[in-house]
């Protein structure tokens, strides 16, 4: 017999149920209620990112990495062609039967490109800006090239050398100029670069050397376009055309208002040409690019004519580049520890005394072993150049300095060379070794008398 459910019991259960049925409507009405209008206060800003996934300190610092590696591939290139010409200089001659002294007007018509963009530079700031600028240097190192590579007759060959100091003047000058704006590491950075210069001036000719073996040598400047290629393509993912002012913000860097005020004013070249300091400090900067370059164009030369070298000797080229990229990094704590100005001098005695033993003591080895530690403690020069130059120089005519500098330097990499081609063809390489050590003499004078002109300077002023 099946017993059910008490009076109770059955009145216990509805009560659950209604109370379940209750609680099932409440929380459909919720539901159905309207969402609260959130308050002004907590309205969300989608303009910008959300602050919990920035962090400016390391996007300026990332972008500034990135800006300087840019600048740094435009060094690479002009290291890159400065180290092209040494080993395929004798190739130029066999081929289009000419001379020393012929053939030393590729540095003549480099020199004339050189100059031409150091001077264009200042009004090409001015109207274009440094991301065009940059830009438009980079185009014309891939035109010069584009000509050079099909071996065209010597006249059409010594030109496209104008095309191609015009580029690289323009890219020097922007790439220094800009960095010396940096605020902070500006020697650091300013020695890594021109060490990234110095290891574009190693790996060429060890490429060139190849080709002036070949049958086509003149191929080594399709090799040349498609390094620049590479180069037009990071200057304009990098700083996308825009102007200094800019770039800077990208780094967290605002213009000063002394910068804002020179990009405004006129009449730059009267300012800028009328500082002796600049001209002085500009005069060095030719003979020691001079120097640079009158070695690395002609050590290849010499060796093989008065050191009995072989096809390899421009190998030889690619040591004393290798020494300046170290020299320009590995020295750099030597620098700050018995001063900049001081290590210049320092410097360029040792490098008088290797000098030496290349003229004088008649091995191979020796030479080559001396060229190599030339290249070395000659590589910080360049860099403590444009670093004094930011402390000496207005900041508000920096770049336009720096241009100058620059392209100065540049044209001294073609009158330098071009001295040595004509000397030598009056007598013969030897020549070399002793105006070398007459260059770097002159070096020690005008590096002596710099701050000497620059208190005179600074009285006149006050």
């Amino acid at each position: 017999m099946t017993v059910g459910p008490s009076q109770s019991e059955r009145t216990s259960v509805e009560d659950v149920e209604r109370k379940s049925i209750s609680k099932q409507q409440d929380e459909q009405r919720e539901s159905n209620a309207p969402s609260p209008i959130p308050q002004p206060a907590e309205a969300l800003d989608y303009a910008d990112p959300p602050p919990v996934h920035s962090d400016p300190f390391k996007t300026h610092k990332w972008r500034a990495w990135t800006q300087f590696a840019a600048c740094s591939w435009s060094l690479f290139m002009a290291g890159w062609n400065d180290g092209t010409t040494g080993p395929l200089l004798p190739r130029i001659q066999e081929v289009y039967h000419v001379g020393y002294a012929v053939v030393s007007l590729i540095f003549i018509t480099g020199c004339i490109g050189f100059v031409s963009g150091s001077v264009g530079n200042i009004w090409l700031n001015r109207k274009l800006g440094f991301g065009k600028s940059m830009v438009l240097g980079s185009i014309c190192q891939m035109v010069a090239y584009a000509i050079q590579s099909p071996s065209p007759p010597f006249p059409v060959f010594a030109i496209a050398y104008v095309i191609n100091g015009f580029g690289i003047s323009l890219q020097d000058a922007q790439s220094n100029g800009y960095i010396s704006n940096y605020h902070t590491n500006t020697a650091t950075l300013m020695g890594i670069m021109h060490g990234v210069y110095g290891l574009g001036a190693l790996c060429s000719p060890l490429v060139a050397t190849q080709f002036s073996r070949q049958k086509h040598w003149s191929f080594h400047y399709l090799t040349s376009f498609g390094v620049a290629l590479i180069n037009l393509i990071i200057l304009v993912v990098v700083f996308r055309f825009r102007d200094q002012e800019a770039c800077l913000r990208d780094v967290g860097q605002e213009p000063e208002e002394h910068e804002k005020e020179a990009a405004a004013e006129g009449g730059q070249y009267r300012r800028i040409f009328s500082l002796r300091t600049l001209h002085i400090i500009a005069g060095f900067t030719l003979v020691y690019v001079g120097v640079e370059v009158t070695i690395g164009g002609w050590i290849v030369t010499y060796i093989i004519k008065e050191r009995g070298g072989g096809d390899t000797s421009g190998y030889i080229s690619s040591g004393f580049f290798g020494g300046l990229a170290l020299g320009r990094v590995c020295l750099l704590p030597l620098n700050t520890f018995i001063g900049e100005r001081r290590a210049v001098l320092v410097y360029i005695l040792l490098a008088i005394g290797l000098e030496l033993v290349v003229w004088l003591v008649p091995t191979l080895i020796a030479g080559a072993v001396s060229v190599s530690f030339v290249g070395l403690l000659l590589g910080p020069v360049y860099p403590i150049i444009m670093n004094e130059s930011g402390r000496i120089l207005p900041r508000a005519l920096l770049t336009g300095c720096i241009g100058w500098i620059a392209g100065l330097g540049q044209a001294g990499s073609a009158v330098l060379p071009f001295m040595t081609g004509a000397i030598a063809s009056g007598t013969n390489i030897g020549a070399l070794q002793p105006l070398l050590i007459s260059m770097m003499g002159l070096l020690l004078i005008l590096w002596a008398i710099i701050p000497w002109v620059q208190r005179s300077e600074a009285r006149k002023v006050g």
